[in-house]
């Protein structure tokens, strides 16, 4: 019997695991897919924009300095709207914070986690694919196929972070509400004339945002966003088509492009469970929520899931009671629907408001940047927003490591 089953070993369900190390649960990893990392770097490593506040997450799980070797942090932000005066400046100096983000590779992160597993006592059942559950008044009974050999795992918690198009939330019978952005994001690492400074950019056109967040070795990482019709266009340009397209989307700040590496696309959406809990089941991530790349958001509202449900779950250790127990999902839920609608809205907001090219609109948005920029409040609450400070902060999020 496990105290908590974590199905999906993607950023988030490994962090979970990884930050349950300490306590004494018997915990479980169910993923589809075999662990593995490329051995040498790459210029085209996929990367993920960490807020400050998920490395202080990082940092109370007691892997932040291992990891802060391999990323590159972000000392200023710089926000405009193509084809309008006005823009804003964020400072990591302003805030009084080493760094107001991080970027990393998925490769980088993704070893150190499995790394962290491999060295404790989780059980792994890697591949290992589930095709039906059960729920009973004290447990879950997870039935799984792994090697072409059925068996059934039993759990006080089930947590599930298998994705976006999560079956295991199928089977739990939670909905979903989805809005479509008719957007599609264009994804590749760029190599600029001038050195970046540890600067990242969030450019709006009226196609959607472009951001090129600073990464080791000098490189940008590109996440260019197109209306769903036109990016195979952009997708089959030679290199040098594609970086003078690129280049007249964004302009000279940086000097000339003079590199690209692989392409790759993903469509963009807007989605939400329509709840967190059912029965002894928690949905985290991407499983719970996927949003809008814009703000670079994502993984880091996945890691405050993480921090929040470990907070609980070490409290349920210290005092032995029942990791699955229903006052503890629905503090759980309770503790993170804030977070949520925050983050949704203003996301989902800075998508619909700056991917508009109505002339008003473009002045009050020119207006917006300009106010942001000159007002310290408004400034500070936006940084901080960025962050990931805007929230109760639970033990991990403070930098703390779980109290046993």
């Amino acid at each position: 019997m496990f105290d908590v089953l974590i199905v999906g070993g993607g950023m988030v369900g490994a962090s979970l695991a990884v930050a349950l190390k300490p306590l004494n649960l018997k915990v479980g990893l169910i993923e589809a897919y075999d662990f593995g990392v490329a051995e040498q770097p790459s210029y085209d490593d996929r990367s993920i924009a960490l807020s400050y506040g998920s490395s202080r997450i990082y940092q109370g799980m007691g892997i932040w300095n291992t990891l802060q070797a391999g990323v590159e942090n972000i000392q200023h932000i710089h926000v405009s709207d193509r084809g309008h005066f006005g823009a804003t400046r964020l400072e990591a100096t302003q805030e009084n914070v080493p760094a107001l983000g991080y970027v990393v590779e998925s490769r980088v992160l993704g070893k150190l986690l499995y790394d962290e597993l491999n060295s404790s006592d989780i059980e792994q059942f890697v591949p290992a694919k589930v095709f039906g559950l059960e729920q009973s008044a004290d447990c879950v009974h997870v039935n799984i196929e792994r090697n072409g050999i059925a068996d059934t795992l039993q759990t006080r918690l089930l947590v599930v972070s298998d994705g976006t198009n999560s079956s295991v939330r199928d089977m739990l019978g939670i909905g979903v509400t989805r809005s479509e952005y008719h957007q599609t994001a264009l994804i590749a690492n760029v190599t600029t004339a001038e050195p970046h400074r540890n600067t990242a950019y969030e450019r709006f056109t009226a196609n959607g945002p472009l951001a090129l967040l600073p990464l080791t070795q000098g490189r940008y990482s590109l996440v260019w966003t197109h209306r769903d019709e036109a990016v195979e266009a952009t997708m089959q340009l030679d290199d040098a088509a594609f970086l003078s397209k690129l280049q007249a989307e964004f302009g000279y700040r940086q000097g000339v492009f003079t590199k690209v590496g692989q392409r790759a696309t993903y469509p963009l959406v807007l989605q939400k469970s329509v709840q967190e809990v059912e029965g002894r089941a928690v949905v985290i991530g991407n499983s719970s929520h996927a949003l809008h790349p814009v703000a670079g958001q994502g993984l880091n509202l996945g890691l405050r899931d993480v921090a929040t449900l470990a907070d609980l779950l070490a409290t349920a250790a210290r005092e032995g009671t029942d990791a699955g127990a229903a006052t503890l999902l629905a503090d759980y839920e309770q503790r993170r629907k804030p977070d949520y609608a925050k983050v949704l809205r203003y996301t989902d907001s800075l998508v619909r408001v700056f991917s508009n090219d109505w002339g008003l609109l473009g002045h009050a948005r020119a207006g917006g940047l300009l106010a942001v920029d000159r007002i310290p409040a408004l400034r500070q609450w936006i940084s901080r927003q960025s962050m990931g400070l805007n929230y109760r902060q639970a033990r991990l999020s403070r930098g703390l490591g779980l109290r046993v």
